[in-house]
């Protein structure tokens, strides 16, 4: 089974707000990639409340399982294996898609795969450039999450540094919300800062000249706040604040953390004395950072892989990393349980 060429492999993906169903054969190639997205339930909240994304899930999983098989044009019986991100994420949220996969595996009587979200969102960079690209520096950057990894290959990822507080996407939901830009707040902060002046505010950097590669935004959230305040007096920002200031604010907040993360990029790379970079998660599709992290490869001849932006949002097909840990039979049991946190579970060859 591990060597056969022309395997189908059905990815489900259910981490946080994103109920994703996804084809993707042995060559990496992605038949389907179905995301049923769930920004509108959370829109009035300004972010993920967990009860209603578990409960999203629970209606959409198998809808978008049919529509992935369905836009593939496979059958259950061809599939080779049942890939599921168990880690890290909601446990509400993550019940639902670990559970519909065992359900599956169990029916077909085919392969369980455990595969881990964030190092999912690295896998894409390799899907999109098509050969390995290990090892190398791994930046995963979303809503929840902020990790640099050295990436010795496919499926041994070494953690370098994390945040300590909020992650980049958070910072950005956060800062859009005070700004009034609305959810989800990373689009909304690029959408805006085009138009307004990166260096109006010279908001903090934190960390940025720590030695270590950790990151810290609730600061620079907290920063923006005071400027916020310090022109409101105490007013709503739509009513006092101009179109001008919010999207100064907002650039000059968008520099800020783009500027953070491509140093701490820059210093793993020096350290590692890896030559490639890459890339994942919801923030990877920003325009500015990856402008700057392509002004920084080119500087210090990095080989910079990006995500691409269908492929940086929570996926399912990114969860091909499967296959990497098909060739190594490397399988899940069917008392396999989810993962909120980073920790990494045994894994055990399943019978």
């Amino acid at each position: 089974m591990t060597n056969q060429a022309d395997g189908l492999l059905l990815a489900i993906e259910s981490s946080c707000d994103e109920t994703a169903a996804a084809v993707v054969d042995r060559r990496l190639t992605i038949l389907s990639n179905i995301v049923s997205s769930q920004s509108e339930l959370h829109r009035r909240f300004g972010g993920v409340v967990p009860e209603i994304a578990s409960r999203a899930h629970v209606r959409r999983i198998i809808p978008a399982v049919d529509e992935a098989l369905r836009t593939a044009g496979v059958r259950l019986d061809q599939l080779t294996a049942i890939a599921v991100t168990s880690r890290p994420g909601l446990v509400g949220s993550l019940l639902v898609g670990l559970t519909a996969a065992k359900t599956l595996a169990m029916a077909l009587d085919i392969p369980l795969v455990d595969v881990s979200h964030v190092e999912a969102h690295l896998y894409a960079c390799r899907m999109s450039a098509g050969r390995n690209i290990f090892p190398a520096i791994g930046l995963v950057v979303s809503g929840g999450h902020t990790l640099l990894y050295d990436c010795e290959s496919a499926v041994d990822f070494k953690l370098l540094g994390s945040t300590i507080d909020d992650a980049a996407g958070e910072a950005f939901d956060k800062g859009a919300k005070l700004l009034g830009l609305g959810y989800p707040g990373g689009p909304a902060i690029q959408t805006a800062a085009p138009l307004g002046d990166s260096a109006a505010v010279r908001f903090p950097r934190p960390l940025i000249d720590a030695p270590n590669l950790d990151f810290s935004f609730s600061g620079l959230k907290t920063a923006l706040l005071y400027e916020i305040n310090g022109s409101s007096r105490g007013g709503t920002v739509s009513q006092v604040l101009s179109k001008s200031r919010v999207c100064d604010l907002a650039a000059s907040f968008q520099e800020a953390i783009v500027d953070v993360l491509v140093a701490k990029c820059r210093l793993a790379l020096a350290r590692s004395r890896h030559a490639v970079l890459c890339v994942g998660g919801g923030v990877a599709a920003n325009g500015r950072l990856r402008e700057k992290l392509t002004e920084m490869a080119g500087v210090t001849g990095t080989e910079l892989i990006l995500a691409p932006p269908a492929l940086c949002t929570d996926n399912a097909a990114m969860a091909a990393l499967a296959w990497e840990l098909i060739d190594r039979e490397i399988f899940a049991s069917l008392d396999l349980d989810v993962t909120p946190g980073l920790l990494r579970p045994k894994k055990r060859v399943a019978t």
